[in-house]
Formats: C-alpha cells, sequence, structure tokens
C-alpha cells in the first residue's frame, strides 16, 4: 500500500501549467513544509521536512485558483519516484506525493491573522481518480463545488461570535443521550 497523509503550510505559490493538445491537462507542482515533531540533538538544525507535491486536473485547477504561499493545508496521496535526464545530460532523481485529497486546514481568518470562523467551509477536495473535487462549500455565498460523487459540507460560522473565536461549539445543556459517543 502506498499512501501518504501530511498537513503543512505551502513554502510558494504553486506552479501551474498546462500539457499541449486536443485535451490539456492542468499540472500544480508545490510543497509544503511539515514540522517535525522532534528532531533528536537537533542536529540538522532543520526543524521541518520540506516535500515536494504534484496534483493534476481538477484538482490542480482548485491549487491554481485557491493556494497561495504561506496557507495551511492537509493532503493525501501517494509517493512516486521518477527519472530524466536534464540538458546537460545528467540523470535527475525525482521523489514526490501525488495529490489525491486536498483541504484547508485552516480558516481563511487564521491564515489572514486573524481569529473566527471558517470561510472555506472544511470541505474536501479530493477526487481519489475522479478528478471531482468532492465537495465544500468555500466563502460564504460563493457557491458549492460538489460534483458527481462529492458531498456538501456542513454551512460554517452558525455558531454566536463567542464561540468562533476558540473554535469550538457549545452543546446545549441535556443533549448527552443524543451523542454517539457519551
Amino acid at each position: 500500500m502506498n499512501k501518504v497523509i501530511l498537513m503543512g503550510r505551502l513554502t510558494r505559490d504553486p506552479e501551474v501549467r498546462y500539457t499541449q493538445g486536443e485535451s490539456s491537462l492542468c499540472i500544480a507542482n508545490f510543497s509544503i513544509a511539515v514540522d517535525r515533531r522532534f528532531n533528536r540533538n537537533n542536529q540538522d538544525g532543520q526543524t521541518a521536512d520540506f516535500i515536494n507535491c504534484v496534483a493534476f486536473g481538477k484538482l490542480a485547477e482548485h491549487v491554481e485558483k485557491y493556494y497561495r504561499k504561506g496557507l495551511k493545508t492537509a493532503l493525501t496521496g501517494r509517493i512516486q519516484t521518477r527519472n530524466y535526464t536534464n540538458r546537460d545530460g545528467q540523470k535527475v532523481y525525482v521523489t514526490e506525493v501525488v495529490v489525491e485529497e486536498l483541504e484547508f486546514a485552516e480558516s481563511k481568518n487564521a491564515a489572514a491573522g486573524g481569529n473566527g470562523g471558517n470561510a472555506y467551509g472544511g470541505g474536501s477536495y479530493g477526487g481519489s481518480g475522479n478528478g471531482n473535487y468532492g465537495g465544500g462549500n468555500y466563502g460564504g455565498n460563493s457557491g458549492n463545488y460538489g460534483n458527481a460523487g462529492g458531498y456538501s459540507a456542513p454551512a460554517q460560522n452558525t455558531a454566536p461570535a463567542s464561540d468562533a473565536l476558540d473554535g469550538f461549539m457549545n452543546i446545549p445543556d441535556g443533549i448527552d443521550e443524543e451523542l454517539p459517543f457519551s
């Protein structure tokens, strides 16, 4: 099994290109910085790993439109290795994560340095081969991008303003018997 789950911040704006031909394909390359949980004796001084990622098709178009340097994201995919010969005749080996699903990992306000609710709606933008965004309502009234096979994320920012500060919703008293985990 080849499955990767990562959460980190984009280190730069994505590089997006389209293939030539009758049915062009969008390809987005980006890298994310993933914090290390610990670093033994701080040997190399690095506290994050920088991982190259690539997305294709509708998912790449989504990355082109909404993702920028510094945005925190969670993604799943698979590791892929490949090699090619560059213009100087040297063989170059590349290891990258082919992104299959992608989610915003923080609210738009948190990304801008503020605090508040999740403006993106927290939907999942995966494809697992079908190229659909998978659902999610980004930014209030901007519309639902759920395609075939996707789901619609629940509406966000419905809690009172005091709940938006800590990110948790208050559960009313007397509802304990309805919770599946109590």
